[in-house]
Order: C-alpha cells, then sequence, then structure tokens
C-alpha cells in the first residue's frame, strides 16, 4: 500500500541531505582554500627571501644564507622543507639535490616568471612546492622551495573533524522539521480518520466538508456520495421488510377470524381437528410475521437514535403484559409481576417489542400449570429488566447459542428461532447487555436485560 506519507518523506528528506552534503563541501572549500593560500604564501615569501640573497660572484650565483638563517627556513616540527638554487643550465648551486628539475628546464622556468605553488614529491613524500626565478648580473637562474604536506593534511582533517558534528546536527535536525512537517500536515487527515472510525456502523450523515482540507474535499464528497447510496439502501431494505410484514399482518388476522367461526359452527371431529391444525398454522404464521416486523424495527438505520427518548420502563412492561394474561391462562400459568420504578432511555417500539419476545417465549415453554414472573428495578445507576420461568430452562453450554438467529435447542422445540436474535439486536442498539441464568429455586431460566445509566 502507497504512504503519502513516505512519499513525502522520500521527495523531502532526500535533497535535503543533498543540500546538506553540498553545504558540508561549499563550508569545507571556504575554510580550507584560505587556509591553502596561507601555506602556499609561506612558501612563496620563503623562496622569495632566497631569491633576494641570491647574487652573482666570479660568474656564478651564489645565495648568502648563514647557517642561523637555513636553520630558521628548515625549522618546522612537523613539515620537512627543501630548497635548492640552480643556474640556467640546470646545474645545483647550493640546496637540496633531491629537488627535481621543474618541467621545462630552469631556463623555461626563467621565461615563465614566478609560479604559483604545485604538488610534487621528494624522496617518495607529497611535498607542495614554489619556483622563483633569479637574474643577478649576467647570470640567470632559479630558487625552489619545496616543504611536505603533513600539516596541511592535519589542518584539513582538523577542519573535516570539526565541521561533522555540525553537519549532523544540521542534518538531524533537518530531518526532524521535515518530519514534523510532514506529520503536521498530514493531521487533518488523521482528523478526518479518526472520526469516520469513531463512528457507529448505522451512521450514514455526510462529512462536513468546510472541516477538512481543500486537497482533501474532493475524496470526502465522492465518500458523502457513498454514504447517501448506504442511506437510501438500508433505509429501502428496512422499509421494504416492514412494509412486507406488516401487509402480511392484516390478511393473517382476517383469516384467524374466519376461522374462529368456523371452528365455532361445526361440530364434526374431523372438521374440528382440520380447523384446530389450521387455527395452530395460522397463529405460527402471525407470530413470525410479528417477529418479522420487529426485525426491521431493530435493524440497524440514522433513525433510530432520534426515537430514543428517557421513558419508564415499569409502566411500559405493565402495558406489554396485559396482551399476555389470555395466552397464560389458557395454559394454566402464574403470570406475575413485580414492577418497580426505572427509568431507562430507549425507543419505546423496539423495547416493546423486546418485552413482548421474552415474556412469549417464556409462556411458550413454560408447562402448564408453571410460573412466570417479570420484574424491574432500578441497578446499579441503570436499570434492569427480568423474565424467569419455571420451565425446562436453558443447559450452560447452550446459552450463547440461543441468541443466533435461526437457533432452536433442538428439533422437538416449536418456532422459528428468531425471538432471541431479535431481543439481542435490540438489546444492542440501546447499549444494554442479556444474560440467562438459573433460578434461585433451580428450574426454569432467568433472563436479565441491564440497562446502562
Amino acid at each position: 500500500m502507497d504512504s503519502i506519507r513516505l512519499r513525502l518523506l522520500k521527495w523531502l528528506v532526500l535533497p535535503v541531505l543533498l543540500l546538506n552534503l553540498a553545504g558540508m563541501a561549499l563550508s569545507y572549500a571556504l575554510a580550507w582554500i584560505p587556509a591553502q593560500i596561507a601555506f602556499d604564501q609561506s612558501l612563496g615569501d620563503a623562496a622569495a627571501m632566497l631569491a633576494a640573497r641570491t647574487s652573482e660572484r666570479d660568474g656564478r650565483l651564489v645565495v648568502d644564507l648563514p647557517p642561523a638563517a637555513e636553520r630558521a627556513l628548515r625549522n618546522d616540527e612537523l613539515d620537512k622543507v627543501y630548497f635548492s638554487l640552480r643556474d640556467s643550465e640546470g646545474r645545483l648551486l647550493a640546496g637540496d639535490a633531491v629537488l627535481p628539475v621543474l618541467a621545462g628546464g630552469v631556463a623555461g622556468s626563467v621565461a615563465r616568471g614566478s609560479t604559483p605553488a604545485t604538488d610534487g614529491e621528494v624522496a617518495g613524500e607529497a611535498v607542495r612546492l614554489v619556483a622563483q626565478p633569479v637574474l643577478a648580473g649576467q647570470q640567470a637562474g632559479v630558487v625552489v622551495v619545496a616543504k611536505t604536506v603533513r600539516k596541511r593534511v592535519q589542518a584539513s582533517a582538523a577542519i573535516v573533524r570539526a565541521m561533522l558534528p555540525l553537519a549532523a546536527v544540521l542534518t538531524l535536525a533537518s530531518a526532524g522539521l521535515v518530519w514534523f512537517s510532514v506529520t503536521n500536515g498530514l493531521a487533518p487527515l488523521n482528523k478526518v480518520r479518526a472520526g469516520i472510525q469513531a463512528r457507529n456502523a448505522d451512521d450514514t450523515a455526510p462529512i462536513a466538508v468546510a472541516e477538512v482540507p481543500l486537497e482533501v474535499a474532493p475524496v470526502v464528497q465522492a465518500f458523502n456520495g457513498l454514504l447517501e447510496k448506504v442511506h437510501d439502501g438500508a433505509q429501502a431494505q428496512q422499509d421494504f421488510l416492514a412494509n412486507v410484514a406488516h401487509q402480511l399482518r392484516t390478511p393473517l388476522a382476517g383469516m384467524r377470524t374466519q376461522i374462529d367461526l368456523l371452528t365455532a359452527q361445526q361440530r364434526t371431529p374431523e372438521a374440528a381437528s382440520a380447523l384446530g391444525m389450521m387455527q395452530a398454522s395460522t397463529e405460527r404464521m402471525i407470530r413470525q410475521v410479528s417477529q418479522l416486523l420487529a426485525f426491521a424495527r431493530a435493524e440497524p438505520g440514522p433513525l433510530r437514535k432520534t426515537r430514543m427518548e428517557r421513558m419508564a420502563l415499569d409502566q411500559l412492561l405493565e402495558e406489554s403484559i396485559q396482551h399476555f394474561v389470555e395466552q397464560a391462562l389458557r395454559k394454566d400459568i402464574d403470570l406475575g409481576f413485580d414492577l418497580q420504578p426505572t427509568m431507562v432511555k430507549g425507543d419505546r417500539f423496539l423495547l416493546r417489542d423486546l418485552v413482548d419476545n421474552l415474556v412469549d417465549n417464556a409462556i411458550r415453554y413454560t408447562p402448564a400449570g408453571g410460573t412466570v414472573t417479570v420484574s424491574c428495578f432500578a441497578h446499579l445507576g441503570g436499570g434492569m429488566l427480568t423474565v424467569e420461568d419455571s420451565g425446562p430452562g436453558i443447559a450452560p453450554g447452550k446459552r450463547a447459542a440461543v441468541f443466533q438467529r435461526f437457533q432452536r435447542l433442538d428439533e422437538k422445540t416449536t418456532g422459528s428461532g428468531l425471538g432471541l436474535a431479535i431481543v439481542r439486536d435490540i438489546a444492542t442498539a440501546h447499549g444494554a447487555s442479556v444474560a440467562i441464568d438459573t433460578p434461585a429455586s433451580g428450574q426454569g431460566a432467568l433472563f436479565s436485560v441491564y440497562f446502562p445509566a
């Protein structure tokens, strides 16, 4: 995956490093050239001094260099100093024979006049040398002064050693500045990324284009277009499920009414049995359609947050339980409730679906003569809803699986396996948690739904 940060660093750090290297080379040259000129000037001064002390005597050139002056000339703690005086024929008149005859000969050196310092080699060691032409009377010659470059090498190394720490500091500072600048420049992108990651899965609200950098605005606008399409698709799906489930309930309710009328009129055992089977099938279809409608309401959607309100859970339970009294009486089940004042924040329709599925499951799976108790009370700053029954209960190993869609305890269990999945989805939408335990009596199941503060 390509990285904008790495690309920016690559195109910024490398040129900065090259500029630093060029700056180091320029600084070295600015420091070394004057030192080189000073060294060469010293050689030139020595050659000029020797030329000034050269004169003609008996038809030949001689240099007036007392021993003390020669010692002063050659006195150097580190370098070795050489000098020579040669006539126009190249014969050595004074000084060191190890100094070579310059290219072009003495005559050429005299004709060229004073020359700048050049590099050479004496006794296998690098030297720097200067030639100074001499003209005394009728005699011409050349004075050559040479000096090893040990001190120059030391001076060059000292310059480099002095520059390296500064160059390293400047390089690190430049790299750090580039890194800081790139990071600071990409901070708005990180802010946009953090904002998107912090969103809930059902949040399809567009990103504010005014809060993003100009360069990122086209990407954000395209993303907003995608969010709008996702919102429309999810809303269309939710509306479709809700419409289908709602439309199916009306004819099914009418069918149940007609079957009830036929059951009251028919007297033959065969007709009564057939109508009983039709009535059971119709009731099952009505229940499944109701669950589909509950699922459609429980699906994540952008409008859910607007339906959240603070409400009294005890009043909602009191209203919902009344619809199950007749169903409990038919099975001779003692349906009781213990409702204490409990305030929660939620969607009234979704919470009613949650209560309906829990109570319906409890009555459905509790045998005749059993008990079902619905309770609510304040707990840990929030609210707790419990539904306890005296039915067969749920084994601990199967408690996590029953919240999955289309999961049933066994093949003998009736139903579609959607009720507890709906309970889980609605609880998740409210930030609540659902747990299954065994009641204190040791028989049945205890469902607990905790709503946080």
